[in-house]
């Protein structure tokens, strides 16, 4: 299982930074570009630039809890939900790194034998079978 992840292309977990700014002040975030990709697709989603939807993001932190302690990390968090909320998003990510890797994608849910769960109701469903598959 793990020579799944092993072989992902190194790309996906290099570090990129932008500099870039939140609600008018100038400042640089370091990510991995997997999730530089979540934060480029969500931003479009919302329909706005990346730089817009992290200020919207950071402001509404700011409004319910104060300052993060570590905003990077919200930000992963926030990539970790988005992918949560799509419901089998970690199943189909674990299937196209298989298919990267060269291993036969894993047994769909209805294919095999066993009792079958019903489908994530809310994020923390989905976040609970994602980390049981």
């Amino acid at each position: 299982m793990c020579e799944i992840f092993a072989r992902q292309d190194p790309r996906r977990y290099q570090p990129v930074t932008r500099k870039l700014r939140l609600n008018g002040q100038s400042t640089s975030i370091r990510l991995e570009r997997a999730f530089w990709d979540i934060l480029d697709r969500i931003a479009a989603e919302e329909g706005r630039t990346t730089p817009g939807f992290l200020s919207a993001l950071q402001s509404e932190v700011l409004e319910q809890g104060g300052e993060p302690a570590n905003f990077t990390s919200l930000l992963r968090c926030a990539c970790l939900v988005q992918l949560e909320l799509q419901g089998s998003g970690g199943a189909r990510m674990r299937d196209a790194a298989r298919r990267v890797a060269g291993i036969a994608p894993a047994p769909q849910p209805g294919a095999r034998p066993g009792p079958q769960t019903a489908p994530p109701t809310g994020p923390q469903d989905a976040a609970m079978e994602i980390a049981a598959s």
